[in-house]
């Protein structure tokens, strides 16, 4: 493989970051419009999301070194978000 084939950095962080704002969007739409008894089901569905929107994201880059890396770095990056997110919203629902 010659040096023009590898993907560049910031190809390469772009496919993992478009997934973590995917993650904070999501966040985001269930803390504001979903029903505190319906959190743990649309965290689930929109980790879910993520994890499919990660595949697409680095099969899209047509860069089989480090896939799985990349892969990897996007998925649990979304899953940090979205565990916070829960822990957060679990505090709120508890309030309630």
């Amino acid at each position: 493989m010659t040096e023009s084939e590898n993907l560049p950095p910031s190809l390469r962080w772009t496919s993992i970051l478009v997934v973590w704002g995917a993650a904070v969007v999501f966040a985001v739409l269930i803390s504001v419009f979903s029903d505190p008894h319906q959190y743990a089901s649309w965290l689930a569905l929109a980790l879910g999301g993520c994890v499919v929107g990660g595949m697409i994201a680095q099969l899209a880059t047509q860069e089989k070194e480090g896939f799985v890396d990349r892969f990897a770095a996007s998925v649990v990056g979304a899953f940090v978000i979205l565990g916070i997110t829960g822990a957060a919203l679990a505090v709120v629902a508890a309030v309630r």
